[in-house]
């Protein structure tokens, strides 16, 4: 798993627990998600289809850095199929899993358009070298 996004946890991030809330830390998921789908189907409009059963293991407090990772599961004709853990960059303890997020990417009319890729694609890997 790549672990591509770090946050900082700070006093408006927390719940009555005075501990991570799951609300924040599912929209950091979904952000993260999205831009990853983003960059790897080279579209601005790609937007979340589902997520799977959503694992909560631990949790974090105010000031701990949590990191996101996200893998790629399956390559769809217009969707990406993707996995998340979220895990506390210190202590490397998992805070919480996502086995599946669909993203889908869509045309200018609003609809899913197919997408054409097979596999993971870095940034560097599109860009000519210089000859």
């Amino acid at each position: 798993m790549r672990f591509h996004t770090r946050k900082w946890v700070k006093p408006e991030d927390l719940n009555a627990n005075n501990t991570l809330f799951g609300g924040k830390l599912l929209a950091w998921i979904d952000e993260e998600a999205a831009l990853y789908s983003i960059i790897q189907l080279e579209n601005k409009r790609v937007v979340t289809k589902y997520m799977s059963e959503i694992n909560f293991m631990s949790t974090a407090l105010k000031g701990d850095i949590v990191e996101i990772g996200i893998d790629v599961v399956h390559f769809g004709r217009t969707s990406l199929t993707l996995k998340c853990e979220v895990r506390n960059k210190m202590t490397r303890e998992t805070i919480v899993t996502v086995e599946n997020i669909i993203m889908v990417n869509l045309g200018g009319d609003g609809k899913p358009m197919p997408h054409g890729k097979t596999r993971i694609e870095f940034v560097r890997d599109r860009l000519s070298s210089p000859v």
